[in-house]
């Protein structure tokens, strides 16, 4: 069992940055892989980045390729999402999950945080 709880969102303007934080607990975290993923109102939730247990590989989506990085410390069982140059098509809630496998779909997330809310101003 896992529980993850994320932090750090908020507004910020365009062109601006933000870091993402998700502690987890339990200590079976550095046996998951980890992902980001967003949904926006009205829209599907869709994945943003993983990384690998080891954080040996990561993996982005196209839209944020480039701007953000995910990055992870296994010793303190939390993984980060940094957002540069962030653009209001950004703004939407963020949600950290654990895997057992590295993927890039929502169904392959066992366990999920509760969300936290990023607001991008043009």
């Amino acid at each position: 069992q896992v529980q993850l709880v994320e932090s750090g969102g908020g507004l910020v303007q365009a062109g601006g940055s933000l870091r993402l934080s998700c502690a987890a607990s339990g200590r079976t975290f550095n046996t998951y892989a980890m992902g980001w993923f967003r949904q926006a109102p009205g829209k599907e939730r869709e994945f943003v980045a993983a990384i690998t247990w080891s954080g040996s590989m990561k993996y982005y989506s196209d839209s944020v390729k480039g701007r953000f990085t995910i990055s992870r410390d296994n010793a303190k069982n939390t993984v980060y999402l940094q957002m540069n140059s962030l653009k209001p098509e950004d703004t939407a809630v963020y949600y950290c999950a654990a895997a057992g496998t590295f993927r890039a779909t929502v169904d392959a997330y066992d366990y999920w945080g509760q969300g936290t809310q990023v607001t991008v101003s043009s």
